[in-house]
């Protein structure tokens, strides 16, 4: 009975890890800009007693997007983002690019891996760790927020990711509202993490309807060992220690009902219990485009669009 027991265990994390990874399939300009990997050269072989004007293209806000898993690519071009064109933060970031111009807002979606390894198929054997890809979105998303800061001091910021983006965007989030991160938290007009698989009810603003769950990181953390055999390098870190500090009043947690990466179960028991309702949410986690059922009277990217387009145009 018990290793009967083990064995439904094991299946049961791997259909959690298997809507873990999902990104989403459904989801369907600027030119010469810097970016964290380009700046401009600057001459600092001579100090001045008054501090140089800001260089001309310096927006008033950067708004940086974060997609989710199979979304992105290390490669892909920031500005005008090629990886994946049915990414769902696309719904998000073009109509921001077809409103505003680059050098009022910047829109600048993160370049990074965004794979999640699974070792049953010979696919996802190939691909990068959650561990890894992960460790490289925040580091870019890090670095672009630390470039255009230094180079822009009057400039404010808003990120937003999806799924593992909102991942990533969540510990920047946190990061900054307990004073460790890239900005200082007054710098940081919002942040938006729609599907983040370490989600708690209570922290941050849900601006949707009520959860009973929380974040599959949560609840699958005590079976890391489990999740270990199935997903190499795909920890699950739990519930983040800062509750997004001094800029908790503006992370946005964003989640479908009972889309089981960020409302899943609390008990571990009660998740392999229910492994067949697991199986059915993977559709759920894809479709957050048009889902009319997770913030009243309106879709997820009419949301963001709305509250970002109300911050920045009352700055």
């Amino acid at each position: 009975m018990r290793k009967s027991r083990n064995v439904f265990t094991v299946a049961a994390v791997l259909v959690v890890l298997a809507v873990i990874a999902l990104g989403i399939f459904q989801w369907q300009k600027p030119g010469d800009v810097p970016s964290s990997g380009e700046g401009p050269d600057t001459d600092t072989s001579e100090t001045t007693q008054a501090a140089p004007p800001e260089p001309e293209w310096c927006p008033a806000v950067e708004f940086v997007s974060v997609p989710g898993t199979w979304e992105s690519a290390a490669d892909d071009d920031p500005f005008n983002p090629q990886a994946n064109p049915a990414s769902f933060m696309l719904s998000i970031t073009q109509p921001l690019q077809e409103r505003y111009d680059i050098g009022h807002v910047r829109v600048f979606t993160v370049p990074y891996t965004a794979q999640f390894r699974n070792i049953q198929t010979d696919h996802g054997r190939r691909e990068m760790s959650y561990d890894e890809s992960r460790a490289e979105g925040l580091a870019k998303l890090n670095g672009e927020l630390s470039f255009v800061a230094e180079q822009c001091p009057s400039t404010k910021f808003i990120i937003a990711g999806f799924s593992q983006g909102a991942v990533i965007v969540g510990d920047a989030a946190d990061a900054i509202g307990t004073r460790t991160g890239a900005i200082e938290p007054e710098r940081l007009l919002g942040a938006v993490m729609i599907a983040d698989g370490r989600r708690e009810n209570g922290v941050g603003v849900n601006p949707g309807v009520d959860l009973a769950g929380q974040g599959a990181e949560i609840t699958m953390q005590p079976l890391q060992a489990v999740v270990n055999l199935a997903t190499p390098g795909a920890t699950m870190t739990g519930p983040r220690e800062g509750k997004f500090g001094e800029v908790a009043d503006r992370a946005f947690e964003i989640c479908a009902p009972n889309d089981t990466v960020c409302d899943a179960p609390f008990a571990v028991g009660n998740a392999i219990d229910r492994a067949a309702d697991l199986l059915l949410a993977n559709g759920n986690h894809a479709l957050y485009a048009s889902n009319p059922d997770v913030i009243p009277g309106t879709t997820v990217p009419q949301w963001t669009l709305a509250w970002a387009t109300s911050t920045i145009d009352t700055l």
